[in-house]
């Protein structure tokens, strides 16, 4: 559908509100410009700036729906028998090939977090979003599974996926802004990335055991059985009851 003049001068006036809104964020800080001096700045009254963006943090997060959708971009567009996790591990990977914006691996991405990290509402405002984002995609498998209701294994799948890109992705930003350079900090983060979805792809069952005491092995002598997950055993013996 075309976009109508009414609808494109609304769209330029809202675009051109957030980055006055952001170039006076980057140079001073989130918390030392107030919306009037954004108002003032982009030529509008505060009232304007108030009928585009509800609150100052949307005058940040003026991308936030699209960040939400994007987990479920990646659900929609996966290739036939790509799993779930099969397919965040590649988006994930592209995204280090590319430095895409998309988990934060762009440069500048630093200054952004900069900024973040010196304002408590900022830092309120992104964890709401990272929940929201595992919310769209935990009903967005359950719909595609078409789960019971009282399933939550589409939520725990979700939470795992996505705090996992999450670490990769705060990992990275450290790295940045301990002033490494990308060339090192790529191929480091590829590598963490792929123990990480190994992970997510072969399940934690066995992950973190603990060595047991044997009568007669000694301290460190596991009983590892037919190395079967415990829970998997549980399970399965439950099933034979």
């Amino acid at each position: 559908m075309r976009e109508g003049l009414r609808e494109r001068k609304k769209r330029e006036t809202r675009e051109r509100i957030s980055d006055i809104a952001m170039g006076l964020f980057m140079a001073r800080g989130f918390d030392n410009v107030t919306v009037a001096e954004v108002a003032q700045a982009a030529d509008v009254s505060v009232n304007t700036v108030f009928n585009y963006f509800s609150t100052k943090e949307d005058l940040f997060a003026d991308r936030q729906e699209l960040v939400v959708d994007l987990p479920q971009q990646v659900l929609r567009e996966r290739g036939p028998g790509e799993g779930v996790v099969r397919a965040f591990r590649r988006d994930f990977l592209d995204a280090i090939d590319t430095r895409d914006w998309r988990y934060g691996l762009n440069a500048g991405n630093d200054v952004f977090t900069g900024i973040v990290n010196a304002s408590p509402a900022l830092v309120a405002r992104l964890r709401e979003i990272h929940v929201e984002r595992v919310r769209g995609l935990a009903g967005a498998l359950a719909d595609e599974l078409d789960t019971d209701p009282d399933d939550l294994t589409p939520e725990l799948a979700a939470a795992h996926i996505l705090n996992t890109t999450r670490i990769l992705s705060e990992h990275a930003v450290a790295m940045m802004l301990a002033g490494e350079p990308w060339e090192r900090i790529a191929p480091l983060l590829r590598a963490q990335a792929e123990k990480a979805f190994d992970l997510l792809e072969a399940g934690l069952g066995g992950f973190g055991g603990r060595a047991l005491v044997g009568a007669g092995g000694g301290e460190g002598a596991a009983d590892e059985g037919d190395g079967e997950p415990q829970g998997h055993e549980a399970e399965r013996d439950h099933q034979h009851d």
